[in-house]
């Protein structure tokens, strides 16, 4: 799955920001969530396809963590973005400021 695609569902979004304040095991985040055990595993599953989340065994506790280089490659694609707009709104700005001239 589209990494902008998983963070656009409301949960994920969440679980997202609750492993930005650290690691946490599956039953910890579902405690902030009034769904079950299965969705919020779904849900970890999803994150983990999408390159969002990655998941360490500890005996029998799967301890769940943000992935850097998930998000590192979602940073790169906003640099480029912010190139791309801003370099057009530059343009943009120097056409309307020659209309204003003439």
């Amino acid at each position: 799955m589209n990494r902008f695609a998983a963070l656009s569902d409301s949960t994920r979004l969440r679980i997202v920001e609750l492993l930005g304040g650290g690691e946490r095991t599956a039953g910890a985040i579902g405690e902030h969530f009034p769904v079950s055990a299965p969705a919020i595993s779904q849900h970890l599953r999803t994150l983990r396809e999408a390159g969002l989340v990655q998941v360490r065994v500890d005996g029998q506790r799967r301890i769940y963590s943000l992935d850097p280089e998930g998000f590192a490659e979602m940073e790169s694609w906003f640099a480029r973005m912010r190139d791309f707009w801003k370099s057009g709104l530059d343009t943009l700005e120097r056409a309307l400021s020659e209309g204003d001239k003439k």
